[in-house]
Protein backbone atom coordinates (compact mmCIF):
# COMPACT_ATOMS: atom_id res chain seq x y z
CA UNK A 1 0.00 0.00 0.00
CA UNK A 2 2.90 2.35 0.67
CA UNK A 3 4.42 1.12 -1.96
CA UNK A 4 1.25 2.69 -4.17
CA UNK A 5 1.06 5.75 -2.65
CA UNK A 6 4.16 6.85 -3.38
CA UNK A 7 4.14 5.78 -6.92
CA UNK A 8 0.96 8.28 -7.00
CA UNK A 9 3.15 10.72 -5.18
CA UNK A 10 5.85 10.29 -7.27
CA UNK A 11 3.89 10.71 -10.79
CA UNK A 12 1.57 13.90 -9.09
CA UNK A 13 4.90 15.79 -8.52
CA UNK A 14 6.76 15.08 -11.57
CA UNK A 15 4.45 15.69 -14.12
CA UNK A 16 4.48 19.24 -14.46
CA UNK A 17 8.65 19.13 -15.02
CA UNK A 18 8.31 16.01 -17.57
CA UNK A 19 5.34 18.37 -19.24
CA UNK A 20 7.77 21.36 -19.32
CA UNK A 21 10.69 18.51 -20.37
CA UNK A 22 8.62 17.91 -23.23
CA UNK A 23 6.95 21.44 -24.24
CA UNK A 24 10.90 22.38 -24.25
CA UNK A 25 11.24 19.79 -27.44
CA UNK A 26 8.68 22.22 -29.35
CA UNK A 27 10.05 25.62 -28.16
CA UNK A 28 10.61 28.20 -30.92
CA UNK A 29 14.88 28.71 -30.42
CA UNK A 30 13.93 32.05 -31.37
CA UNK A 31 10.96 34.88 -31.85
CA UNK A 32 10.18 35.65 -35.38
CA UNK A 33 7.34 36.41 -37.20
CA UNK A 34 7.44 33.07 -38.61
CA UNK A 35 7.21 31.31 -35.04
CA UNK A 36 5.68 34.35 -33.11
CA UNK A 37 2.25 32.84 -33.19
CA UNK A 38 3.24 29.16 -32.29
CA UNK A 39 5.47 31.25 -29.49
CA UNK A 40 2.90 33.43 -27.88
CA UNK A 41 0.03 30.36 -27.81
CA UNK A 42 2.62 27.64 -26.20
CA UNK A 43 3.15 30.03 -23.85
CA UNK A 44 -0.68 30.77 -23.26
CA UNK A 45 -1.41 26.83 -22.98
CA UNK A 46 1.80 26.46 -20.07
CA UNK A 47 0.43 29.54 -18.31
CA UNK A 48 -1.61 27.20 -15.52
CA UNK A 49 1.91 24.30 -15.76
CA UNK A 50 4.59 26.54 -14.64
CA UNK A 51 2.90 27.09 -11.08
CA UNK A 52 2.45 23.36 -10.65
CA UNK A 53 6.27 22.92 -10.46
CA UNK A 54 6.37 23.79 -6.70
CA UNK A 55 4.01 20.83 -6.29
CA UNK A 56 7.71 18.82 -5.15
CA UNK A 57 8.12 21.19 -2.56
CA UNK A 58 4.40 21.46 -1.18
CA UNK A 59 3.30 18.05 -1.11
CA UNK A 60 6.38 16.93 1.07
CA UNK A 61 5.48 19.36 3.47
CA UNK A 62 1.55 18.83 3.35
CA UNK A 63 -0.41 19.48 6.42
CA UNK A 64 -0.69 22.57 8.85
CA UNK A 65 2.73 23.86 10.06
CA UNK A 66 3.85 23.09 13.60
CA UNK A 67 4.54 25.80 16.16
CA UNK A 68 8.46 24.85 15.91
CA UNK A 69 11.70 25.46 13.46
CA UNK A 70 10.43 22.73 11.00
CA UNK A 71 6.74 24.60 10.89
CA UNK A 72 8.28 27.97 10.62
CA UNK A 73 10.49 26.44 7.61
CA UNK A 74 7.28 25.25 6.08
CA UNK A 75 5.77 28.38 5.90
CA UNK A 76 8.84 30.20 4.36
CA UNK A 77 9.10 27.36 1.57
CA UNK A 78 5.31 28.24 0.48
CA UNK A 79 5.89 32.10 0.76
CA UNK A 80 8.95 30.62 -2.04
CA UNK A 81 6.56 28.56 -3.86
CA UNK A 82 4.15 31.30 -4.29
CA UNK A 83 6.67 33.74 -5.12
CA UNK A 84 8.07 31.72 -7.88
CA UNK A 85 4.49 31.08 -8.92
CA UNK A 86 3.37 35.13 -9.29
CA UNK A 87 7.07 35.76 -11.15
CA UNK A 88 7.21 32.97 -13.14
CA UNK A 89 3.63 33.58 -14.62
CA UNK A 90 5.00 37.45 -15.18
CA UNK A 91 7.65 35.49 -17.32
CA UNK A 92 5.50 33.85 -19.36
CA UNK A 93 2.72 36.83 -19.71
CA UNK A 94 5.54 39.09 -20.52
CA UNK A 95 8.17 37.55 -22.45
CA UNK A 96 6.22 35.06 -24.04
CA UNK A 97 2.44 35.74 -24.60
CA UNK A 98 2.91 39.95 -24.79
CA UNK A 99 6.24 39.51 -27.09
CA UNK A 100 4.88 36.66 -29.12
CA UNK A 101 1.43 39.25 -29.47
CA UNK A 102 3.09 42.14 -30.86
CA UNK A 103 5.75 40.25 -32.87
CA UNK A 104 3.05 38.25 -34.78
CA UNK A 105 1.06 41.63 -35.13
CA UNK A 106 4.51 43.28 -36.79
CA UNK A 107 4.78 45.60 -34.24
CA UNK A 108 8.38 46.45 -34.07
CA UNK A 109 10.51 47.57 -31.22
CA UNK A 110 8.88 46.24 -28.52
CA UNK A 111 9.83 42.80 -27.71
CA UNK A 112 13.70 43.54 -26.20
CA UNK A 113 11.86 45.24 -23.72
CA UNK A 114 9.11 42.85 -23.10
CA UNK A 115 12.15 40.09 -23.16
CA UNK A 116 14.43 42.63 -20.49
CA UNK A 117 11.45 43.10 -17.88
CA UNK A 118 10.57 39.25 -18.25
CA UNK A 119 14.06 38.22 -17.80
CA UNK A 120 13.73 39.55 -14.80
CA UNK A 121 10.79 38.57 -13.48
CA UNK A 122 11.91 35.45 -14.29
CA UNK A 123 14.95 35.50 -12.10
CA UNK A 124 13.09 36.89 -9.57
CA UNK A 125 10.55 33.57 -9.70
CA UNK A 126 13.37 31.32 -9.89
CA UNK A 127 15.36 32.72 -6.31
CA UNK A 128 11.83 32.86 -4.26
CA UNK A 129 12.01 28.44 -5.76
CA UNK A 130 15.30 28.45 -4.57
CA UNK A 131 14.40 29.70 -1.42
CA UNK A 132 11.37 27.74 -1.21
CA UNK A 133 13.91 24.49 -2.04
CA UNK A 134 16.00 24.97 0.67
CA UNK A 135 13.60 25.20 3.31
CA UNK A 136 12.00 22.00 2.00
CA UNK A 137 15.12 20.13 1.96
CA UNK A 138 15.82 21.68 5.45
CA UNK A 139 12.67 19.93 7.01
CA UNK A 140 13.20 16.64 5.16
CA UNK A 141 16.85 16.82 6.41
CA UNK A 142 15.44 17.11 9.65
CA UNK A 143 12.70 14.17 9.22
CA UNK A 144 15.03 12.06 7.16
CA UNK A 145 18.16 12.54 7.51
CA UNK A 146 20.94 12.16 4.91
CA UNK A 147 18.52 9.64 2.06
CA UNK A 148 17.42 13.35 1.01
CA UNK A 149 20.67 14.39 0.23
CA UNK A 150 20.54 12.94 -3.34
CA UNK A 151 17.57 14.75 -4.13
CA UNK A 152 18.69 17.80 -2.67
CA UNK A 153 21.82 18.19 -4.98
CA UNK A 154 19.89 17.47 -8.23
CA UNK A 155 17.52 20.10 -6.96
CA UNK A 156 19.79 22.63 -6.29
CA UNK A 157 21.36 21.93 -9.16
CA UNK A 158 18.33 22.43 -11.41
CA UNK A 159 17.53 25.18 -9.92
CA UNK A 160 21.14 26.84 -11.18
CA UNK A 161 20.34 25.76 -14.50
CA UNK A 162 16.77 27.64 -13.93
CA UNK A 163 18.12 30.91 -13.75
CA UNK A 164 19.21 31.43 -17.78
CA UNK A 165 17.34 27.95 -19.03
CA UNK A 166 13.74 28.63 -18.97
CA UNK A 167 12.56 25.32 -21.21
CA UNK A 168 14.61 26.12 -24.28
CA UNK A 169 16.09 23.07 -25.87
CA UNK A 170 18.96 21.66 -24.73
CA UNK A 171 19.90 23.47 -21.42
CA UNK A 172 16.03 24.07 -20.38
CA UNK A 173 14.92 20.86 -21.25
CA UNK A 174 17.51 19.02 -18.55
CA UNK A 175 16.74 21.58 -16.32
CA UNK A 176 13.20 19.97 -16.29
CA UNK A 177 14.17 16.71 -16.64
CA UNK A 178 16.76 17.55 -13.43
CA UNK A 179 13.54 18.86 -11.91
CA UNK A 180 11.68 15.76 -12.07
CA UNK A 181 14.20 13.72 -11.20
CA UNK A 182 14.99 15.46 -7.59
CA UNK A 183 11.31 15.49 -6.54
CA UNK A 184 11.05 12.00 -7.34
CA UNK A 185 13.90 11.01 -4.81
CA UNK A 186 12.95 13.31 -2.27
CA UNK A 187 9.17 11.46 -2.47
CA UNK A 188 11.04 8.08 -2.36
CA UNK A 189 13.42 9.48 0.81
CA UNK A 190 10.51 10.98 2.27
CA UNK A 191 8.29 7.57 1.64
CA UNK A 192 9.91 5.98 5.19
CA UNK A 193 8.03 7.84 8.18
CA UNK A 194 10.29 9.46 10.96
CA UNK A 195 8.69 7.15 13.26
CA UNK A 196 10.02 4.22 11.87
CA UNK A 197 13.00 5.31 11.15
CA UNK A 198 13.44 6.18 14.48
CA UNK A 199 11.67 2.58 15.74
CA UNK A 200 14.60 1.16 13.32
CA UNK A 201 17.14 1.88 15.52
CA UNK A 202 18.14 -0.22 18.41
CA UNK A 203 17.50 0.64 22.06
CA UNK A 204 20.53 0.42 24.24
CA UNK A 205 19.45 -0.70 27.98
CA UNK A 206 20.83 2.26 30.67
Amino acid sequence: MRSLRTLRTTVLVTAAPLLLAVAGLIHPRHLTASTAGHWAGLHIVLLPVFPLLVLGLVVPLWGRPRRDAEGALTVVSWVGCLWFAAYYSGLDAVAGISAGTVVDHGVRGVAGPLFAVGDELGRAGVYGLAVASFATCAVLWRRHGVRVLPGAVVLFAACWSFVDSHIFWPQGVITMLGFAAAFALLTVAAARPAEARAAAVPLTNS
